[in-house]
């Protein structure tokens, strides 16, 4: 018999049955008004946990078109904008910049440490920039960057908004946008949310809006905030189609966040994720990103010498879990393992109890026991 995989990847992650029964339901017309009023609902919760007083936004795309949403609205061909790099994602932000015509200044990490902060405000000083972007997490990396700190420099730029990549970060790694400086977040439906793919999210504040009124018409049609805050303000109105089904998934997905509390769920993301990352070092691997800044909703796993990527995977994936591998230069050096959302700890004890099957049966064979100990042990604490 074969053994039933979990999708332990950094995206799409595991959906609650609950969450799951709403994709399920017989589909309605987006007009029926009790549709509307659970639109409205999910608008009005997203600008409650993530406080702002500006907008949210939810549009059927994915995070890359939250991305340009995010950028679109803030900034117009020829305008300055920089970009912190901190891997793949990051420097996909640059690209989506340069396609509008912007004027693009990258800051790059090396792959697993951050940009330093102070390096950030010494280039906001040289140039008069109309944005900064930042992705929270990379999952290229697993680094999440001191977006709270990178907000409270870009405040002190009045002419500067602060666009985030949340897309892996949201609703796991704390991001409250008027009190942190967040000027735009873009994430997805997909990661922490623990919805299935299909939903672009974007919330913007107050100084965000104020841009986009201050830009007149953009060349951009389907994500302009101006066609979207009519329908985000009264749902009953039509500009797209809404994705009614994903839309009451979210609609879920924010209750069981709201049930669990969102400072508690931050805390548990914490603890998930410090003792996943103990329990693979146990185990013989290696985090990449540096420890002051690894994200709570995935590691990027470093192979020890004597194992082989793709055979890894396969054979891990034989015992039940499938993770993504490495990107850039990465690729065959590492595995990405997600741990974010509405995962629990069976979830985690069959991961860590998977990859020391898998090790044991690639010739390491002092591991059984070992990862899960320590998993157990931070757990219990």
């Amino acid at each position: 018999m074969k053994n039933r995989k979990l999708v332990m990847i950094p995206g799409p992650t595991p959906v609650a049955r609950s969450i799951q029964d709403q994709m399920g339901r017989e589909t309605v017309a987006f007009g029926d008004p009790d549709f509307v009023k659970d639109l409205k609902e999910v608008v009005n919760d997203l600008k409650e946990i993530f406080r702002t007083k500006g907008e949210a936004f939810v549009v059927a795309g994915t995070g890359t078109l939250a991305m340009e949403m995010g950028i679109a609205n803030v900034v117009k061909e020829g305008d300055n904008v920089l970009v912190i790099s901190h891997g793949y994602f990051g420097d996909r932000y640059a690209e989506i910049c340069q396609r509008k015509g912007l004027n693009v200044d990258v800051l790059s990490s090396e792959w697993g440490t951050i940009v330093p902060v102070e390096e950030i405000e010494k280039k906001l000083s040289e140039k008069n920039y109309k944005a900064v972007t930042v992705t929270h997490v990379d999952t290229s990396t697993g680094v999440c960057a001191p977006v709270a700190e990178i907000g409270e420099v870009v405040k002190k730029y009045e002419d500067t908004v602060l666009v985030v990549d949340g897309v892996c970060a949201t609703a796991a790694e704390p991001e409250y946008l008027d009190e942190m400086g967040i000027d735009v977040l873009i994430t997805g439906s997909q990661k922490a949310f623990g919805v299935a793919p299909g939903l672009a999210i974007v919330l913007a504040g107050p100084k965000a809006l104020e841009r986009r009124k201050s830009l007149g018409t953009i060349r951009e049609y389907y994500i302009d905030f101006e066609k979207w805050i009519p329908i985000m303000n009264d749902p009953s109105k039509y500009f797209g189609t809404p994705a009614v089904n994903m839309i009451w998934a979210l609609q879920e997905s924010l209750r069981l966040i709201k049930d669990e509390g969102v400072e508690n769920r931050y805390k548990r993301h914490i603890k998930v994720a410090r003792a996943m990352q103990a329990a693979l070092e146990a185990l013989g691997f290696k985090i990449l990103a540096e420890k002051d800044h690894r994200a709570v909703t995935l590691s990027n796993v470093l192979y020890m010498d004597g194992i082989e990527d793709a055979e890894f995977r396969k054979v891990l994936a034989e015992e039940g879990v499938v993770v993504a591998g490495g990107l850039g230069a990465y690729a065959g050096k590492m595995f990405r393992l997600g741990h974010m959302g509405n995962i629990d700890t069976h979830y985690l004890v069959s991961t860590i109890s998977a990859i020391e099957r898998t090790l044991y049966r690639l010739g390491k064979k002092d591991v059984l026991g070992k990862g899960v100990k320590v998993l157990t042990e931070e757990l219990a604490k």
